[in-house]
């Protein structure tokens, strides 16, 4: 049975054992789903349930002194994702202060053989956790033949020859490089998420959307040409402004997508918005008809793009 757990502490999860792959897991990328299929294939084998490890929120954010480092995907999409690629249980443990303080043999212990009565445990590359991130393969490993249970660490994975990695990820997606960030993620870059209720102001000037919010660092912020998935059976061709809305004022990222030629209501529903091609940076217009004027202007261009995009994808 699927579950999400959050804690270290408490009772034993798995009696039978299990079959453990840890990592942050920060986009899903073609490197960590060679780790998890490799753990639930190993799990599957075993007859074991797979269990993904995972922190909430990152290490790196928890650390960071000034801004937040940004991310590729939230935490309810990780999960989501996890499950698909044949997961059955998702750790999304707390990151804070204590866990920041847990030793790494600590951890081994109370987490991954009380808790978890890890059988095998999967890392990627150069993987590092516990206090001072002392914890390694080498850890894990000499541990593990004292408490039962094996370690092992999957090979980097390359695409075009350049390592796969969530750092490589994020820098392409500010370059606006979608083709490339595809490759390496195995998939078009998406955000999903449930559509909220904004200041409606962009039905105020024509132009409706349906918004996501994104409460962490993007690791993107403009206008682009994307597609809609979730709303009908094919994707729906859109224009998107991802940022903080600096004409308006806003403040939390907020991802808007102008269906177009769609005058539905999107409220409550789960979709997913596919990005294509970058139109330009977010800028600060000096009153409402300049910023409508440029929203006619970015809609004419994401039209011509995604146009092009369908007749490639169908050639």
């Amino acid at each position: 049975m699927s579950r999400l757990f959050r804690d270290v502490d408490g009772g034993e999860l798995f009696p039978q054992g299990s079959v453990v792959c840890i990592g942050a897991f920060d986009g899903l990328h073609l490197g960590h789903r060679a780790l998890v299929r490799h753990a639930a294939a190993r799990a599957r084998a075993l007859g074991l349930p797979a269990v993904a490890l995972a922190f909430e929120p990152l290490p790196r954010e928890f650390f960071a002194t000034g801004a937040k480092p940004p991310r590729l995907s939230l935490a309810r999409n990780k999960v989501a994702l996890l499950r698909e690629l044949g997961i059955d249980s998702v750790g999304l443990l707390r990151f804070d202060g204590r866990m920041a303080a847990t030793a790494a043999e600590d951890f081994v212990r109370d987490m991954l053989v009380r808790r978890l009565g890890a059988r095998e445990v999967w890392i990627g590359p150069q993987f590092h956790f516990g206090n001072r991130r002392r914890g390694n393969l080498a850890l894990l490993q000499e541990m593990g033949a004292g408490l039962g249970f094996s370690a092992g660490e999957i090979e980097p994975v390359h695409v075009h020859g350049e390592r796969v990695s969530s750092t490589r990820i994020r820098e392409l997606l500010v370059a606006g490089e979608f083709d490339r960030t595809a490759d390496l993620l195995g998939r078009p870059y998406t955000i999903a998420g449930r559509v909220v209720r904004g200041r409606q102001l962009g039905r105020t000037l024509g132009f409706p959307t349906a918004n996501l919010r994104f409460p962490k660092t993007p690791a993107l912020a403009g206008i682009y040409a994307t597609w809609v998935h979730g709303v009908f059976e094919q994707p729906w061709p859109s224009v998107s402004s991802f940022g903080t809305r600096p004409t308006v004022e806003g403040v939390e990222p907020l991802l808007e997508a102008h269906l177009f030629d769609y005058a539905g209501d999107l409220y409550g529903r789960h979709i997913e918005v596919e990005f294509v091609a970058k139109l330009r940076d977010e800028e600060k217009f000096n009153d409402l008809p300049a910023l409508t004027a440029q929203m006619h202007r970015d809609a004419e261009q994401a039209r011509r793009i995604l146009s092009e995009h369908r007749l490639r994808a169908t050639a």
